[in-house]
């Protein structure tokens, strides 16, 4: 592909990516209450997730997507009803913190699934790829090649927003050690991954 194509799509991607939003709270929110290592598997799944809408984009599959609205629809309320359990979790979890500084565990193959219900299910991101992108790149003309070098150009891109994300937030938790900072970081985090359920449930 251009040179000038593939900056132009990962300028619009990081702001698109920087930007606040449900899946972006959820991220942090998990980091603050349970400490950086956990939201690895979270992470990693809303990158695969944007491959797969972005894989949709090139090949013309956005009609598909259509077609099968109602099963995209599930998985939207499948991740809402995760992020509200999570939400939940976080309100009623203990304010003990590990040596390493990580809070209680959780299993990463459940974290992972719910980085990728929530990612398929968040409406912003949906937009960017299925009418966005078509602005910024000539779909009609992308080979494999060219679908390869999107997909490396949105994966260095997500990843260096959101791991500077969970860099900030993993700082930014060094300052809850106290039993009482803990409980309020708790609730606060509740409280932003019940504000982001509530985004993605309403668009």
């Amino acid at each position: 592909m251009d040179l000038s194509a593939l900056v132009v799509f990962g300028l619009a991607l990081a702001v698109a990516a920087g930007s606040p939003g449900p899946s972006l709270a959820a991220l942090v929110a998990r980091v603050i209450a349970h400490g950086w290592r956990e939201v690895l598997p979270f992470a990693a799944a809303m990158w695969v997730g944007e491959a797969l809408w972005l894989t949709l984009a090139v090949f013309g599959l956005a009609a598909l997507a259509e077609a099968f609205h109602w099963a995209f629809v599930v998985v939207k309320y499948c991740g809402v009803a995760y992020l509200l359990w999570l939400a939940w979790r976080m309100w009623r979890a203990p304010v003990a913190v590990n040596a390493d500084g990580r809070g209680p565990a959780g299993g990463a193959v459940a974290i992972f699934f719910a980085g990728i219900a929530v990612t398929l299910g968040n409406p912003k991101i949906m937009l960017f790829y299925l009418a966005l992108l078509p602005a910024l790149v000539d779909l009609e003309a992308v080979s494999p090649i060219g679908w390869l070098e999107l997909t490396a150009t949105m994966l260095v891109v997500l990843a260096a927003v959101d791991l500077g994300y969970i860099w900030l937030a993993a700082r930014a938790r060094r300052l809850f050690r106290s039993p009482r900072a803990m409980r309020l970081a708790n609730r606060a985090c509740a409280g932003i991954m019940g504000a982001a359920a509530g985004a993605i449930a309403s668009r």
